[in-house]
């Protein structure tokens, strides 16, 4: 994933967006009988949310669900802007654009189906799970190598933080 044009773009990244069902999570949904729903979050990811929380990037989180987990997931991560029950994510995204005085090439996502596509194509470093729909990854401007809910949300932190040079600073933190 890491090519000259992927850490270009990714120098320049203030906010990055997460997708949630097969990007944070494996894509599957959990229906228990009385009708809530539980979603598995996968460690590595969080951890490289916060590093890059830490680092000085802006997160968020547009998923077009409703999720009790997902925000509790969120607030124990420290996710600055949380969007749920949005299908038309490129609304969210123009509101956050003007909310945070961004330009889209400011801006980076992480997605893996057709309704994340329209961001990916509009912001400056569109990057699909490696297990995306065929033609979101096609369209995309990279692919990470793990797939979605299995540390995929992890390399594209750390791709962001290499390219601002933060990442060694943050695991160095762990020595």
């Amino acid at each position: 994933m890491d090519t000259i044009d992927l850490l270009t773009r990714a120098k320049a990244i203030r906010l990055a967006i997460f997708d949630v069902d097969g990007v944070l999570t494996d894509g599957r949904l959990y229906l228990l009988p009385d009708g809530s729903e539980f979603k598995t979050f996968h460690t590595l990811d969080g951890q490289g949310i916060k590093m890059l929380i830490r680092s000085g990037v802006t997160t968020a989180i547009i998923s077009g669900r409703h999720s009790t987990a997902v925000a509790q997931r969120a607030t124990a991560l420290g996710i600055h802007h949380l969007y749920l029950g949005h299908e038309d994510k490129l609304i969210v995204l123009d509101e956050l654009l003007h909310k945070l005085q961004l330009s889209p090439e400011q801006v980076a996502h992480l997605g893996d189906d057709l309704p994340d596509l329209p961001i990916i194509r509009r912001v400056g470093l569109g990057i699909a799970v490696a297990n995306a729909d065929a033609f979101v990854r096609q369209h995309a401007h990279g692919v990470t190598q793990a797939r979605g809910g299995e540390g995929a949300a992890r390399e594209y932190c750390e791709l962001i933080m290499r390219a601002q040079g933060t990442l060694n600073a943050a695991q160095a933190a762990y020595l």
